[in-house]
């Protein structure tokens, strides 16, 4: 054993994978937004985060076999399994990245010499209500931590619904998902980005508490119809516009680092709701009520930032983020 090494590495691994994760979710809705058409960016944009469902559902698959294993191999070797095969995306995704070309909005400015020298400068300096815009309507990827991690504990814990029909549930919601996102992605590109995005973190808020009372009735059919209705008709309607609604806020010199810092200080909040919803007393019997108030606060947050975001899907590519 390497002692007191392996949870500084685990932590110091953790740390490195979120630093990649800003960069390649910002970079994702960046690029996609600079290339789409003026009318059609909510829709194509949609399309990175269909890639994170993409993402979740391989990973829930893959643990599902992992938990039909005896305890002693699933503790020992068991689990490393799935980390070992993602080893796969990963080259997958470096040959993807090598033959992308910069997007036309970003060599026009990179020709006339608008790329800023000091990104986080230009920034702060122009655009740090949006960042704290951005911030505050990231808090709604909580959502995602409450449906994915949070109310796997409760069912297990609080219910007692077994592991592989919890990891199922997320498999479920998340292939709908890949449907009704790209649709909420062409509603918002019609009526507007703040519409789809603020009814998304509503619809989350009022579908929490019937999710996991859901889950305490142990009627497998309302568990998976609860599930979707939560996750792929409410959640999603959000999750699939933000990538355009946050990067619209922000002209081509900053939108990349506009995107990155204000999503990734906001997605703390999703990283920490385990945590917080813990010393809420969240995970015993009639814990639902406290994980329906932390996240009918955090969508509450979400919506009102939303409400006071200009709307943007009229706006030119080249005119965004401009005074």
């Amino acid at each position: 054993t390497v002692g007191w090494w392996a949870p500084a590495l685990l932590v110091l691994a953790r740390l490195c994978q979120g630093l990649s994760a800003a960069g390649e979710q910002a970079g994702a809705s960046s690029m996609t937004l600079e290339h789409a058409p003026d009318n059609r960016r909510s829709f194509f944009t949609s399309w990175t985060l269909t890639g994170t469902q993409g993402g979740q559902i391989l990973a829930a698959l893959v643990f599902i076999p992992v938990l039909a294993l005896p305890d002693e191999i699933k503790f020992g070797i068991g689990w490393r399994i799935p980390f070992w095969l993602s080893a796969a995306v990963v080259v997958v995704a470096f040959l993807i990245r090598r033959t992308l070309h910069e997007p036309p909005a970003f060599e026009e400015a990179r020709k006339t010499a608008q790329i800023a020298k000091l990104p986080v400068a230009d920034l702060l300096k122009g655009h740090w209500r949006d960042v704290l815009r951005v911030i505050c309507c990231a808090f709604i990827a909580a959502v995602s931590t409450v449906f994915g991690t949070l109310a796997i504990s409760y069912a297990k814990t609080v219910a007692g619904v077994d592991g592989t029909t919890t990891l199922w549930l997320v498999v479920a919601a998340n292939i709908v998902a890949l449907g009704t996102q790209p649709l909420f992605g062409m509603l918002a590109d019609r009526i507007g980005r703040k519409p789809v995005f603020i009814y998304g973190a509503l619809a989350s808020a009022v579908l929490t508490p019937v999710f996991l009372l859901s889950l305490e009735s142990k009627s497998v059919p309302l568990m998976f119809l609860a599930a979707i209705g939560y996750f792929s008709g409410g959640y999603a309607a959000a999750n699939a516009v933000w990538p355009s609604f946050y990067a619209e806020m922000f002209s081509t010199k900053v939108r990349f680092s506009g995107l990155a810092i204000g999503t990734q200080l906001g997605f703390l909040m999703a990283g920490f709701a385990p945590a917080i919803v813990a010393a809420m007393g969240g995970i015993k019997p009639g814990g639902w009520v406290q994980i329906t108030i932390f996240t009918a606060i955090i969508c509450a947050v979400a919506a009102v930032s939303a409400l006071t975001a200009r709307e943007s899907f009229r706006t030119p590519t080249k005119e965004l983020g401009l005074k």
